[in-house]
């Protein structure tokens, strides 16, 4: 069995698996294996039973990294049993019993809240559920405003929609109260106030980085700060 911990990312609500470019790279440049699948971005007990499901049909240890809502998804998913290690990225981190809404609603709300535009979804057997995304105005400043333009701009286009009824569902373990963890704060983040990463990294007993000035769109804008973190919990975990 490999003694080096897969790391496993995790993307938040409006991006995908391709905002881990640069960290992958920079990981891969270092020998680490490395997987980055899709979120389904459809509800947190679902999401979370995937990601887990797909940590445990990896050979030998994983590292999960989660991005965002992806920190909400680690946080449950985290209790497979390969699981090491907990890397948290401008990141919620929920308590068991705990909801987004319930975490968000301690601190002063982020310019997001009001910059959201729903959609709707079928759903088998069930009347549409909504969506909501980032209005394509509104994403440069509040998801990436440390990212160029052009690039900003592409990322708004791709974005992927999450499921309105993940805020509320309530977080059926915390796998940060038995395995270790890392976190980073972005000091910068309109996605998600600062004071709520800051805040559920501390209360996990995470190692805890913080990068001043970086936006939530931080994987994309500095790759190597955030693999560099990764692999500081990979190697304590190895």
């Amino acid at each position: 069995m490999p003694s080096t911990p897969t790391v496993l990312l995790v993307h938040g609500a409006f991006a995908d698996a391709g905002s881990w470019s640069g960290v992958v790279a920079e990981l891969q440049s270092h020998g680490i294996p490395v997987l980055a699948p899709a979120n389904p971005l459809r509800g947190l007990a679902s999401d979370a039973a995937y990601i887990a499901s797909v940590a445990a049909q990896i050979d030998g240890p994983v590292v999960l990294v989660g991005h965002s809502y992806g920190g909400a998804v680690i946080t449950v998913a985290g209790t497979a049993e390969n699981v090491v290690g907990l890397v948290y990225v401008a990141a919620y981190v929920l308590e068991e019993g705990e909801s987004l809404g319930e975490l968000q609603g301690r601190f002063a709300l982020s310019p997001l809240v009001s910059n959201l535009k729903e959609w709707t979804y079928p759903v088998d057997g069930a009347e549409p559920a909504t969506e909501v995304s980032i209005k394509a105005e509104a994403y440069p400043g509040i998801f990436a405003a440390d990212v160029p333009a052009e690039v900003t701009t592409v990322l708004a286009a791709t974005q992927r929609p999450l499921a309105a009824g993940a805020f509320g569902e309530t977080a059926a373990a915390a796998a940060w109260q038995t395995k270790p963890s890392w976190a980073l704060v972005s000091g910068a983040d309109q996605a998600i106030n600062p004071e709520v990463e800051r805040f559920g990294a501390e209360r996990a007993g995470a190692v805890v980085l913080e990068v001043e000035g970086a936006s939530h769109a931080v994987a994309v804008s500095q790759p190597k700060t955030v693999a560099g973190l990764i692999l500081d919990a990979v190697r304590a975990t190895s």
